[in-house]
């Protein structure tokens, strides 16, 4: 645990206090994590207590990210600001950066009066590497931090990887027979613990759960539940399917080409089991609401940082702009909402959560590249016309640390002092270009460096696992204009 220095505090303190949030917020986030989950209909995954919490609160059916990779999701997430504004490409540029004076979620919380504080990964660190610490974390967001740190640490010898050695950016699983708590079950006993010390609120408590980014370890009998020989493997096109702009398949490794159809299910059965036990550690968070009495005090969010690719496509992991890498789960739980246990159909986003949770618990609206989401939390099938956008970059080379940025040298409101800049920012999306992907509730369209590398229009409505590109089709041509204007109009 680290608590933040008592200047920043009292910083923070002296600030004049917005209106006191009208709820708590306990903000739950999984890494790497798609929709397999079965509120999102997945037909092996089993996921009781996220499912459980979509039965109490709003699930939106089409949410989605905006960068697949850990950095620059959770910087826009976190901030409520595109790519585009925070200039954040890969896993080693800081937002505040770009953005010194940006208010992130808890700031917001915190300048209300409100306790703000994390367990476990919000923003961006590597996994398993920097396990333990805080990584690339931003201290002005927290008065308090606890970096967990479990028994998945102690096996990484262990390991089974696709690249022997290497586990975070690779294909790597271990079935671990030890009893002993891994990182997210120490995560969720402290979140438990920092319940259980403010209860008496206000409160923002996030708490980031690690699995199921790889490795993908968890105990037996996780594994257990998932017979490898039923594990169902990923049907559709695969990689390289005529007409597709290679970009498209930009994401693809090298070490991948050792896979063969037993070893697939092998590290299928490994993610879900991974899944499951993450689900098990939501669900030891919820119950605590629960029991403390807190849970018509508190709003519960959970969702992923991205989606993830399981074979669809011939790819793992993300940084794609396919549908499963930028499709993430999202359900927002609000006390007395009336519509809890419903669906939403419409596009939203994950920069829409700032605006929405501080219109929700009745704070000023933040400076943000999205929209509250109350409309849809109040009528979940309200008119709306709002589509979700996401980005990659291909072409150009990512980072992992960022040593010439250093975020304690903030003010407690993230004004820079000037010892932050970074000596070099040609790194982000110099010698490279962005492939920009926008989607609607039907389609999705997809442009590599402005078209110059291709396009493609896929009727996800009718065609689900994007098999047939429409991009081509003279049917399409009012379609394919009305995309490429909104794409024109975006902040690149």
């Amino acid at each position: 645990m680290k608590l933040i220095p008592a200047v920043l505090i009292a910083a923070l303190a002296a600030v004049a206090p917005a209106a006191t949030p009208k709820f708590n917020v306990l903000h739950i986030v999984s890494d790497d994590l798609n929709c397999s989950l079965g509120c999102y209909d997945h037909a092996q995954v089993k996921s009781p207590h996220i499912d459980r919490l979509a039965s109490q609160g709003v699930r939106f059916e089409k949410a989605y990210c905006q960068f697949p990779l850990c950095n620059p999701s959770r910087a826009s997430f976190m901030t409520g600001m595109r790519p585009g504004s925070t200039k954040v490409y890969e896993n080693s540029t800081h937002f505040r950066q770009n953005l010194p004076d940006v208010l992130s979620i808890p700031q917001s919380f915190s300048k209300a009066g409100a306790f703000a504080a994390r367990v476990g990964k919000l923003y961006h660190y590597g996994v398993p590497t920097q396990i333990g610490t805080s990584g690339l974390d931003d201290e002005p967001s927290w008065q308090q931090v606890v970096n967990p740190i479990g028994h998945d640490k102690k096996v990484e010898d262990q390991i089974h990887s696709l690249i022997p050695g290497q586990f975070g950016g690779t294909l790597s699983w271990f079935n671990d027979p030890s009893e002993e708590p891994q990182t997210d079950a120490v995560g969720a006993a402290e979140a438990i613990r920092l319940l259980e010390e403010k209860k008496d609120g206000p409160f923002y408590l996030a708490v980031g759960f690690y699995r199921p980014h790889t490795p993908y370890v968890a105990p037996s009998k996780y594994f257990e539940a998932y017979p490898v020989d039923k594990v169902q493997l990923a049907s559709g096109p695969m990689k390289d399917a005529p007409g597709i702009p290679a970009s498209a398949y930009g994401s693809y490794k090298k070490e991948q080409d050792q896979l063969t159809d037993p070893l697939r299910r092998e590290i299928l059965q490994a993610y879900f089991a991974s899944t499951t036990y993450m689900d098990d550690q939501v669900g030891q968070v919820v119950a605590a609401v629960e029991r403390l009495g807190l849970r018509d005090k508190t709003v519960i969010v959970f969702h992923s940082d991205h989606g993830y690719h399981l074979g669809d496509h011939g790819l793992w992991q993300k940084m794609s702009l396919w549908e499963n890498s930028s499709h993430v789960p999202l359900i927002i739980s609000v006390p007395g909402n009336p519509n809890n246990g419903r669906v939403c159909p419409r596009t939203v986003e994950l920069i829409d959560l700032h605006a929405t949770l501080a219109d929700v618990c009745g704070l000023p609206a933040p400076q943000s590249d999205g929209v509250s989401l109350k409309p849809l939390l109040d009528n979940p099938q309200a008119a709306w016309d709002r589509p979700a956008f996401t980005q990659v970059l291909r072409g150009a080379p990512v980072g992992t640390t960022a040593p010439s940025f250093n975020p304690k040298n903030l003010s407690p409101g993230g004004k820079g002092q000037g010892k932050g800049k970074a000596k070099g920012k040609g790194k982000g999306r110099a010698g490279g270009f962005l492939g920009v992907s926008v989607r609607d509730e039907q389609f999705r369209y997809t442009e590599w460096d402005e078209g110059r590398q291709g396009a493609t229009l896929f009727d996800l409505q009718n065609d689900p696992q994007e098999s047939r590109d429409l991009s081509k089709d003279p049917a399409h041509r009012e379609t394919i204009a009305r995309m490429k204007a909104l794409i024109g109009g975006l902040k690149k």
